[in-house]
């Protein structure tokens, strides 16, 4: 009886605490400003300190909050955000910010008086800084290391100046790493600013349950508006929930508790997409799908250095890459979403792309090359493991009959995603499956994890690919200003990679959304940022 009773407890709390959100978000006399956009993040967040937003669950959830000097739209162009301008000098070196004068953080007790303050340049230094504080260990400090210093020259101006060119370097700037935060909360919370932020973004704080229910809402003095001079954002709050797995997600979804589902997942695709990728007319009437380019290979890699003779092999490596088909692949498993893997590195939608430069299934060819490897080497039977996660069991199953079928034997060994992260940037891994989802939208992002001097664990070359024509012409692309040129750079460099062969890409994904088509405004981008100041929700 007693634990029935504090089981009832528990239940009317939760629904008393649910229906004093929804009395709070009804008090307004708009229509629009009932609206609330519900989703579900089955990742969890870690914090809402941008200096910490690292994963694709926190960057979401933080880009709500918190701005900064400028921004990417959905066509990957940086734009204007809380500066207004900005000037590019000595050679690409320096860039000087000129400020908006209309930007204020979210109102807080602990601004005094007027419970807020204006941004200032003074506030970029301060966030900047804090970047490069290493008792704060942010993940986000890599971003500074081609910067020589930064100063806020007046209160609307401020400057950065780099060590050398870097043609990337306003597209690094849009990172949630690089928003505006305020000195004097920040220092007061301390480390608790995580689950205390003040920013300057569309939405503000209002509350977390950690791993049960997070909620922003509507900030009333933000200083974007659209191209009717109409104040943005148009909707009153934003409630994500965290439910763990992406089944229960769908469900949730389909019973329109909520109003967004990002990516496909074997636990439902089937269920709402045909074999050839299109929505099933069962959800036709009530549900959106939106798709597009999405900057993240999925890709299997091998350990450059490893002793095991077969990977030691430029023709068993090009075997493999010979050995499967990749549409087949993509038609069986992913209901065609995404582009099958025949170039390099660099995936579809980036400057320096090229669709030929990779392998096309061969099974024939590949067959000859294991019988060569085979007959030099003098291994009748050769063996390699292949090391994934459990989300990814399904391509590397794919993958092993095929290549079993053109002569080598290949073991698919499953380990969690933590255990797999830590062996392969320490080297522990003959060939493991990976993605890379770029950190900003230039191909330069992706060539990094072939660069010599980013081995890991001190860097992302995992594989510990080594060229030194591929170092030269890497470092020649910083000192390239001319986009066409620094392009045909970026496609030299990936050719070199191919050629070596010391990875197997697989498919180009695809950015996958979809909404109730009571949701409106919400857009698609190959970085699959989540863009909420502009969406508006209809009532049925």
């Amino acid at each position: 009886m007693l634990k029935h009773r504090r089981f009832l407890f528990k239940y009317v709390m939760a629904a008393i605490g649910s229906f004093v959100l929804v009395s709070c978000l009804s008090n307004d006399k708009s229509k629009k400003d009932h609206l609330v956009f519900r989703y579900n993040e089955h990742k969890n967040i870690s914090s809402l300190d941008p200096a910490f937003s690292k994963d694709l669950a926190d960057i979401w959830a933080t880009h709500q909050l918190f701005n900064g000097l400028v921004q990417m739209d959905d066509l990957l162009n940086v734009k204007p955000c809380i500066a207004k301008d900005w000037e590019i000098t000595d050679s690409a070196r320096v860039y000087t910010f000129n400020l908006r004068n209309d930007v204020y953080f979210h109102k807080h007790k602990l601004f005094g008086k007027d419970s807020t303050r204006r941004v200032k340049a003074s506030d970029f230094e301060y966030s900047l800084g804090r970047l490069k504080d290493k008792s704060l260990a942010s993940p986000g400090s890599w971003v500074l290391n081609k910067v020589k210093d930064f100063r806020a020259i007046n209160d609307s101006t401020f400057q950065i100046r780099l060590n050398q060119p870097f043609p990337a370097f306003l597209g690094l700037l849009t990172m949630k790493y690089c928003s505006v935060v305020p000195k004097e909360i920040v220092e007061h919370f301390g480390s608790e600013f995580r689950s205390n932020p003040v920013g300057t973004g569309p939405f503000k704080f209002k509350r977390w349950e950690e791993n049960i229910k997070l909620v922003f809402r509507r900030n009333n003095n933000y200083f974007e508006k659209n191209s009717s001079g109409e104040q943005l954002p148009y909707l009153e709050a934003v409630s994500i929930t965290f439910l763990p797995d992406k089944q229960s997600e769908f469900l949730q979804f389909a019973q329109d508790n909520i109003d967004f589902v990002s990516g496909l997942d074997a636990s439902y695709k089937d269920d709402v997409l045909t074999s050839d990728g299109k929505l099933k007319t069962t959800y036709e009437s009530d549900v959106n799908m939106i798709r597009g380019p999405y900057l993240n290979t999925e890709y299997l890699a091998f350990y450059m250095e490893t002793t095991v003779a077969p990977i030691q092999s430029l023709k068993l490596r090009k075997a493999i890459n010979l050995g499967f088909d990749r549409k087949k692949m993509i038609t069986y498993l992913r209901n065609g979403i995404g582009t099958p893997a025949t170039g390099g590195f660099i995936p579809k939608g980036l400057p320096g792309f090229n669709a030929k430069i990779g392998f096309t299934y061969n099974p024939e060819l590949a067959s000859q090359l294991i019988e060569d490897f085979k007959n030099e080497k003098g291994i009748l039977n050769p063996e390699i493991t292949l090391t994934t996660t459990s989300n990814y069991l399904s391509f590397c199953e794919f993958i092993q009959r095929e290549i079993q079928k053109i002569g080598l034997s290949l073991n698919v060994d499953v380990i969690p995603a933590s255990s797999l992260k830590d062996a392969k940037a320490n080297g522990q891994l003959e060939f493991f499956r990976a993605s890379w989802v770029a950190d900003y939208p230039d191909a330069e992002n992706y060539l990094s994890l072939y660069y010599s001097k980013n081995f890991a664990p001190n860097g992302p070359n995992y594989t510990h690919y080594k060229s030194d024509v591929f170092d030269q012409l890497y470092e020649a692309s910083y000192l390239e200003t001319s986009p066409d040129k620094r392009s045909e750079l970026y496609t030299k460099m990936d050719s070199l990679i191919m050629a070596s062969a010391p990875i197997v890409p697989m498919f180009y994904d695809e950015v996958v959304r979809f909404t109730r088509k009571t949701v409106n405004g919400l857009g698609i981008n190959a970085t699959n940022l989540l863009e909420l100041k502009t969406v508006n929700k209809t009532k049925i």
